[in-house]
């Protein structure tokens, strides 16, 4: 099996399972996310790059996440009609997952083993974002407090724009 983004599967919010493997030859960007954070409007900037980008080769999957102060409490159908209503979110989202402790999702363990944090490997908080080349291999992790609107040079770098 390659050592890749790609041999990984998560589970839709649909409840249908995904390999990443349908994101092949695209730039991907893994971002973990809560509808009840001050970084929650993040959405809207990544709507927007989404919607800017995705015909030219990006995809953004969001992964909800309760593990940062109880931010993301909802069901899957709540989480979804959340994204959709509040913030016109069309790109894909995944079920709730953990991405620290035992219980981390296979896709978290990955990125946080090719691309460690400063001091740690650990989350620090919703909205962390991970780059992904179109070759499946992760080139950059940038913190939560790094606005969607701040990756344009980076995508459009890995796009070839």
């Amino acid at each position: 099996m390659e050592n890749n983004f790609y041999q990984f599967t998560a589970r839709s919010l649909q409840g249908k399972d995904i390999s990443m493997d349908t994101y092949k030859g695209k730039v991907v960007l893994v971002v973990n996310t809560a509808s009840k954070c001050g970084f929650t409007p993040q959405y809207e900037g990544l709507e927007s790059l989404y919607k800017k980008y995705k015909d030219q080769g990006l995809i953004i999957l969001g992964f909800p996440c309760n593990q940062f102060g109880n931010q993301e409490p909802g069901t899957e159908n709540e989480i979804e009609q959340g994204c959709l209503i509040k913030y016109g979110v069309s790109f894909p989202m995944f079920s709730k997952i953990k991405v620290n402790g035992a219980n981390t999702h296979p896709i978290y363990k990955y990125l946080k083993d090719k691309l460690p944090g400063f001091l740690n490997k650990r989350i620090k908080w919703n909205f962390t974002k991970f780059l992904i080349d179109r070759y499946g291999v992760p080139v950059k992790r940038l913190s939560s407090s790094t606005v969607p609107e701040k990756l344009v040079n980076d995508i459009e770098k890995l796009l070839r724009i």
